[in-house]
């Protein structure tokens, strides 16, 4: 009992940062309302009322979270291992136009069979994509920053061509996208009345399976070694570079898997321009949780909310949408900036006990 207890304060000392990051972040966009003559409460009302009270808002909420929990898990996962994967957007383009080619091409299959082989097409594009920087980096030393962020702009040009004269255009449509996926590769709704879909589930089952990964098995202990210090990792036995190409296949699975429950989950088609910013926003996402898996729902959710709220709340107060850039960025700057929480907040910085039970195993 005593260490659940231990356990529970250790975590929520260290949430304590992120939940101050994060009304920081209201409260300067907040002072940003104030100077542009608008009401910021009134304002953060009409933003809470359109995520969560109005109707079918906490349903959209959860849609908008659904990539959010996908892409923050692909990015933790990034950061465990010390690599800064800013080609997840990339790699949603690229799993989105898998599923989405397996969703309408493929005929003839159980509904069960043709969803699941549109989900792990939306893996295997994303992990193969995201495969490439991965071998750039272990083979060449190319730095995943630029190649991914790089690896980004061909997404969108693939998808471009593919769609907008390519082959994947339906040519029976007048505004360039893919032919509609077939029903049987449609994810069914889970809420009936709203557009919330079966990927929700995936997506929580996508947490306990990520930590399991990152902290219970082989492959978790060589990527946390690796994140932490790469020569002694490599002194240790462990490739360094087949761990770097593995760990970014699996962020680019996830980021993958994320574009196709995307397609098949909502639209059950693909324009040209597709969603882009997910993967960006998900490096806040995967900040805010500090690289945990089970942080990353609330985080999540926070963002989901802010972006399907953002609507509404222009609509009502005529405050911007682009309000909510102002609180994911000052968020970020926080939750980089710790010392300025704990300082602003006069929060003392928790002292590992390590160095406390070396000397008392030296006495």
């Amino acid at each position: 009992m005593t260490s659940v207890l231990r356990g529970t304060l250790r975590a929520g000392r260290a949430a304590l940062v992120p939940v101050l990051s994060v009304l920081c972040g209201f409260v300067v966009a907040g002072i940003a309302v104030y100077l542009s003559n608008a009401d910021p409460v009134a304002a953060f009302v009409a933003l809470f009322q359109g995520a969560f009270t109005e109707k079918n808002a906490l349903t959209e909420t959860l849609v908008a979270s659904i990539p959010y929990i996908f892409l923050g898990l692909a990015m933790a996962v990034g950061f465990k291992a010390g690599l800064f994967n800013i080609g997840a957007d990339g790699q949603f383009y690229i799993g989105a136009l898998a599923g989405t080619y397996v969703g309408y091409a493929v005929h003839g299959l159980p509904a069960i069979v043709h969803v699941s082989l549109a989900l792990l097409a939306g893996i295997a594009g994303g992990g193969l994509y995201a495969v490439i920087p991965g071998i750039l980096k272990a083979r060449f030393g190319a730095h995943e920053v630029i190649t991914t962020i790089m690896l980004n702009h061909i997404a969108y040009g693939i998808a471009e061509y593919l769609i907008n004269g390519g082959p994947m255009r339906d040519p029976h449509a007048s505004a360039p996208k893919t032919p509609f996926v077939t029903p049987d590769g449609q994810l069914p709704i889970i809420w009936p009345g709203s557009r919330l879909h079966f990927g929700l589930i995936l997506a929580l089952l996508a947490v306990p399976l990520v930590w399991f990964l990152v902290e219970r098995t082989v492959v978790g202990f060589r990527l946390r070694a690796v994140g932490l210090n790469p020569v002694a990792a490599r002194a240790a036995g462990i490739s360094v570079g087949w761990t770097i190409v593995l760990v970014m296949g699996i962020s680019g699975g996830l980021s993958g898997i994320a574009g196709s429950n995307e397609v098949i989950g909502l639209a059950h088609f693909m324009p040209p321009s597709f969603s882009i910013g997910y993967g960006f926003d998900a490096i806040a996402v995967a900040l805010v949780a500090k690289s945990n898996p089970w942080a990353i729902l609330p985080s999540a959710l926070l963002f989901g909310a802010l972006r399907h709220g953002a609507a509404f709340m222009q609509f009502q107060t005529q405050v911007s949408a682009d309000l909510i850039s102002i609180v994911q960025a000052t968020v970020i700057i926080f939750v980089a900036t710790p010392m300025v929480i704990r300082w602003l907040f006069r929060i003392r910085e928790e002292r590992s006990a390590l160095p406390a039970q070396l000397a008392g195993q030296e006495t």
